[in-house]
């Protein structure tokens, strides 16, 4: 089976850390309506097919550098005078 360009499904997924930084239901939608347009602009794709999943990674669940978030903020809210 082959899909033509206009048939492809773009699928965009978002990855942010939860919590107390987690984005609000309104910049969620923002964010979901921007990716759209701009794979609409840019790549001419339709936004009537275009899936945009955000997906809410709790900060230990994240790590950076070899550690979790958690404990790179911890230290840096230390620093901080």
């Amino acid at each position: 089976m082959s899909f033509e360009k206009e048939n492809t499904l773009p699928y965009v997924n978002i990855k942010l850390t939860g919590g107390p930084e987690a984005p609000t239901q309104a910049q969620k939608a923002e964010l979901i309506a921007g990716v759209t347009e701009l794979l609409a602009r840019i790549l001419g794709k339709n936004p009537a097919t275009t899936v945009v999943v955000i997906d809410e990674v709790e900060m230990d669940n994240w790590g950076i550098d070899g550690e979790p978030v958690t404990a790179r903020r911890s230290r840096a809210e230390k620093r901080i005078p």
